[in-house]
């Protein structure tokens, strides 16, 4: 049953009603999703959920999966795949390439530096037959950890994001759920991987001069703290990207989708992040540490324990303005022990006048035990008399 309490022990900063509407925006993008990842809080939404093909966006889940497996032990950043025959045949001029040999054998590192900075179609493919034997077993590995990351929207039938049919699909919404589980599960692989200006591989014909090619994010070099993440483009799909920058505390991902052109694809990414920091603002709600509510507990050596902030947890507002919040904590209680410290068992939900809820863990102060055998018993005969 769900829990609902009163976050009365919180001062809260902004208390000055005001009932402003939230910033408005317009784009000519047909699809469109902003967020701000450290609030949780959904700037702008536009055909969010619509089904729609990722062109090389696609190649951002190839990529999780690589680094899932580096961080795991399974895969080497000095490990070497091999340019199959056939491989480099179908894929040496289809789209963006890497520009690699036929017969080279290429270190798993250039391969990631390839897929992200280049879009190389060639660098996914390889990358994805030496990891799994074919392109078609590494995809199942795709679907799998989609499926885990609860992007459930979205299917890949390829590695690269190549046209096929309509088999891969995603949405805004599962693209930015993929760029922040990305940012937050491979912080390190991250930053060493998805901010590089531009990478050098393959040579011309002819002349054998060494082939350099910018990362075309739209972002880096344009907004302040852009550092991610991959563009795309097909006919079908149209222009599209999935970009994220950190200003201060504040980390924004945004998406757009099904623009017209690559010149328009850059106006509209800088200009969208652009106001996402400029017109509004973070607000801090309650400190790293400090005590919010307590929850009800069952089976435990304690029947309540403390609900903390596991972070300096902020709200984002309209830029400018002192809105009113309300706050309210909300957990599935009681709360089955054994309970871990730290463990997220409660959540601050944040309202405020014309803004969807924000929603802010809370975590365990302390380890709840379960209860010896004759608590238990006591708690179980407790509960049957409704006490």
């Amino acid at each position: 049953m769900k829990k609902f309490a009163a976050a009365s022990l919180i001062a809260i900063l902004a208390s000055v009603p005001s009932m402003a509407a939230a910033p408005s925006y317009d784009t000519p993008a047909p699809v469109a999703y902003l967020e701000d990842v450290t609030s949780g809080a959904v700037l702008y939404q536009k055909d969010a959920d619509r089904r729609m093909p990722p062109a090389s966006m696609a190649k951002m889940m190839t990529v999780y999966v690589a680094f899932d497996m580096i961080k795991k032990g399974e895969l080497k950043l000095d490990q070497k795949f091999h340019v199959q025959p056939e491989t480099w045949r179908k894929w040496h001029s289809q789209g963006s390439t890497m520009f690699l040999s036929v017969d080279e054998d290429v270190a798993v590192d250039d391969l990631l530096k390839g897929i992200v900075t280049l879009s190389g179609n060639d660098a996914c493919v390889v990358l994805a037959e030496g990891i799994a034997g074919t392109e078609a077993n590494f995809t199942e590995r795709m679907n799998q950890d989609a499926k885990r990351l609860g992007l459930t929207n979205s299917h890949f039938g390829t590695s690269n994001g190549w046209p096929d049919g309509g088999v891969t699909y995603v949405t805004a919404r599962d693209l930015a759920k993929l760029a922040k589980a990305t940012i937050k599960d491979f912080p390190d692989l991250y930053k060493r991987f998805y901010s590089l200006r531009d990478f050098t591989w393959g040579k011309t014909l002819g002349a054998a001069a060494p082939i350099r090619q910018d990362n075309r994010d739209p972002l880096l070099g344009r907004v302040a703290g852009a550092d991610g993440l991959k563009t795309g483009h097909t006919e079908e799909a149209g222009y599209g990207f999935t970009g994220s920058a950190q200003q201060g505390n504040r980390r924004l991902v945004m998406v757009m989708a099904g623009l017209g052109t690559y010149g328009q694809r850059a106006e509209e990414s800088v200009k969208f992040m652009n106001w996402g920091f400029g017109s509004w603002k973070s607000q801090p709600v309650v400190k790293k540490g400090k005590k919010v509510e307590t929850a009800e507990v069952q089976m435990g050596s304690t029947n309540k324990v403390d609900l903390i902030a596991p972070e300096d947890l902020t709200a984002t507002l309209p830029a400018g303005l002192i809105s009113n919040m309300s706050l309210k904590v909300v957990y599935e209680g009681p709360v089955k022990a054994p309970i871990k410290q730290g463990q997220h068992i409660a959540d601050l939900v944040v309202t405020s006048p014309d803004m969807p809820a924000q929603t802010l863990p809370l975590v365990a102060a302390a380890d709840v035990p379960q209860a010896g055998f004759f608590g238990r018993v006591w708690a179980g005969l407790m509960s049957l008399f409704g006490a």
